[in-house]
């Protein structure tokens, strides 16, 4: 189990380049966990005692209203890492975690996890490179919910998409439409219209979740516009 858990933190953006004597250490102070469709894995304001990475399945962060209503934040993949900013500022989870799918999550307690990296002074520069991404990309979200409309919204996620899948003109939504709904700020009705208005402007072609990109520079447009034409 040890080696298979290497092998896993081998692959997680936070360890690479480390030795294979490193990540056998890092392996041994991690605890194999599995959830089930729609389990929690953490809640807002509990105690952040060690942070997580998907070793397989998806994993969504996301906060609810008084009202109910839910806005997801991130939605993660197999070698993410999450949960790990307020496990070293020593504060509490500000938003839930909840499996979108059966998963194999790793556990990695935080005061071993602190400890290695006084051991191994590495360590810390992959996490602060992961931190800064982290920081990068919530900036552009936070600016896309509340500088951009829709339409910009959904042109710069699939730009992103692209970018993260290593694509040129095509992506896979590893989500649902509903799902993304949220991601975006959105609500399903309005974002199959705009799926729609794309499509009819030879932006993109959708096909089932597959999208193919077939006018990329009218996509950065988009992005930077915020507005779809009429």
């Amino acid at each position: 189990m040890k080696k298979k858990i290497s092998r896993i933190l081998s692959i997680t953006p936070l360890f690479k380049g480390l030795s294979e004597p490193h990540l056998n250490e890092i392996s041994t102070i991690t605890i194999d966990r599995q959830y089930k469709r729609d389990e929690s894995i953490f809640m807002e304001g509990d105690k952040a005692d060690g942070f997580y990475i998907v070793a397989d399945g998806q994993v969504k962060i996301f906060k609810t209203s008084l009202e109910g209503k839910e806005q997801i934040l991130h939605i993660y993949g197999p070698g993410n890492p999450f949960g790990e900013v307020p496990v070293f500022s020593g504060s509490r989870f500000p938003a839930n975690a909840q499996a979108l799918a059966n998963s194999h999550i790793l556990f990695l307690p935080r005061n071993a996890f602190v400890r290695l990296i006084a051991e191994h002074p590495s360590l810390s520069m992959n996490l602060l490179g992961e931190l800064s991404k982290r920081l990068r990309q919530f900036t552009l979200q936070i600016e896309n919910l509340s500088l951009k409309e829709v339409p910009s919204r959904l042109a710069s996620y699939l730009i992103y998409l692209a970018e993260e899948q290593e694509q040129v003109d095509r992506v896979t939504l590893t989500i649902s439409k509903g799902q993304l709904a949220s991601l975006l700020g959105t609500i399903p009705e309005t974002l199959s219209r705009i799926f729609s208005k794309m499509s009819a402007q030879n932006l993109i072609r959708v096909e089932g979740k597959e999208i193919y990109l077939l006018d990329t520079p009218g996509l950065d447009d988009l992005s930077a516009a915020g507005k779809l034409t009429e």
